[in-house]
């Protein structure tokens, strides 16, 4: 297990959690988790195995397994290979795999500054290439 995932806090894949998660620490998240999902100076990894159905608020929010709700990031979203989001992501900047599925809305803004006139675009991809992808959901 790489060093940064070692300390974070973990929810096992036989885990069930319905209401609110909060926590100033990195969570790996591999269970299943329906309601929020509060993390402000951290760092979430939704695991391989994890079903989610939470609106998510992180520094940054890593997706492996399946996510369904908005995404809010004042760092970086990464969408993996294998992952499926379905919800509008707001985050400073946004990675996609090849073989991501990703549905929604795309608004990538500086969390400090975020500029009224900028549209969010919608998109609805599996990215063959993570490129594509990536200009496909910000054009």
């Amino acid at each position: 297990m790489p060093p940064t995932e070692a300390t974070a806090a973990a929810i096992g894949k036989s885990v069930q959690i319905y209401g609110e998660v909060k926590g100033s620490e990195d969570l790996l998240v591999d269970g299943t988790i329906e309601g929020t999902i509060t993390l402000s100076e951290s760092r979430l990894t939704i695991g391989p195995n994890a079903h989610v159905q939470a609106n998510v608020s992180a520094r940054d929010v890593v997706v492996l397994g399946a996510l369904t709700g908005d995404v809010l990031a004042s760092g970086r979203v990464d969408l993996r290979a294998g992952s499926n989001l379905k919800g509008d992501i707001r985050a400073a900047r946004l990675s996609i795999e090849e073989n991501a599925i990703f549905s929604g809305k795309v608004d990538l803004a500086a969390s400090e500054r975020p500029s009224a006139g900028h549209s969010a675009s919608t998109a609805s991809t599996s990215a063959s290439k993570p490129s594509e992808a990536l200009l496909n959901a910000t054009n």
